[in-house]
């Protein structure tokens, strides 16, 4: 497969040279490749998955350092405080809506009408993929608030502490069609540990309380900057999730996404542009002891 060489770190954005991408794992569980997604979409036939997962670059890094208060009280935290400064994730608005909506449009046209997606975001890009969604005729079935409790501090202190990010549930069937899979017995009987918002039978709200803790076995070969916990990504496959089906993520990461996928019992396919988190992703899905 022929695909378009892009910026390292996860993200999908093209430098604008080709090269050629290759099967990093191929499984009966999962399909990884290391390449551009971007063009790696177009390969795939309309209708090809059942369910998507993007977790895309949100533009919330800056090249800046933070100089703190003297009496700002966080321990450990003197001088001067590099913020995140990943180059994949410096998106100006114009451009990360550009790229939004291209990665937007080919998980439309891969996902069926009966299946959906699911898109990660703050207040950096959240907007922009709410607006991209309605463009694109995505119809949004909910916005989800994962509440994040143990939340990295405001160093600036000119600002709130960031609590929380946005989840996107989208489907492409459009409100004319709204025959998405969703798992509702099984969700409402659900309860998770730690989220009091949420006890069997009752209807899951659309606030989550999932603390961003990772196991030490999804850090056991390596993390990436933005990995998400299994016990959210869990939470989303319980939702609308497919046994037996087909899952697809144009931005893997360190796999996080693809491994729940397989745990779930769905079929995971992935691009990753960066060598280093794709050995990760590709370790962690080769790994004898992941469930099918």
């Amino acid at each position: 497969m022929t695909l378009h060489d892009t910026e390292p770190g996860g993200t999908g954005r093209r430098k604008g040279a080709g090269g050629e991408a290759r099967e990093a794992l191929n499984n009966d569980r999962a399909t990884l490749y290391l390449g551009d997604a971007l063009a790696g979409m177009e390969r795939f036939e309309d209708g090809s998955f059942d369910l998507a997962i993007a977790d895309p670059p949100y533009g919330a890094s800056t090249p800046s350092l933070w100089r703190l208060r003297p009496d700002h009280g966080l321990s450990g935290f003197g001088g001067g405080w590099k913020l995140a400064g990943h180059q994949w994730d410096m998106l100006s608005g114009v451009e990360g809506f550009q790229f939004t909506l291209t990665w937007l449009s080919g998980l439309g046209r891969l996902v069926r009408p009966e299946g959906s997606i699911w898109i990660h975001s703050t207040y950096h890009n959240s907007g922009l993929v709410n607006i991209a969604c309605q463009i694109l005729g995505l119809e949004i079935i909910n916005e989800v608030a994962w509440y994040k409790r143990n939340s990295f501090p405001n160093l600036s202190a000119r600002r709130l502490t960031a609590s929380h990010e946005t989840l996107i549930w989208a489907h492409t069937g459009g409100p004319n069609n709204r025959v998405y899979q969703f798992n509702y017995e099984e969700v409402k009987a659900a309860s998770f540990a730690g989220d009091s918002l949420k006890s069997p039978g009752r209807q899951l709200r659309t606030v989550w309380d999932v603390p961003n803790n990772k196991g030490p076995d999804e850090l056991l070969y390596g993390r990436h900057p933005t990995q998400k916990p299994l016990r959210l990504l869990s939470r989303m496959f319980m939702i609308s999730g497919l046994r037996g089906g087909k899952f697809f993520t144009p931005f893997a990461g360190a796999g996080s996404e693809m491994v729940a996928a397989v745990r779930y019992g769905m079929h995971a396919t992935g691009f990753e542009l960066d060598p280093g988190y794709c050995e990760i992703a590709r370790r962690r899905l080769a790994d004898a002891s992941l469930k099918k």
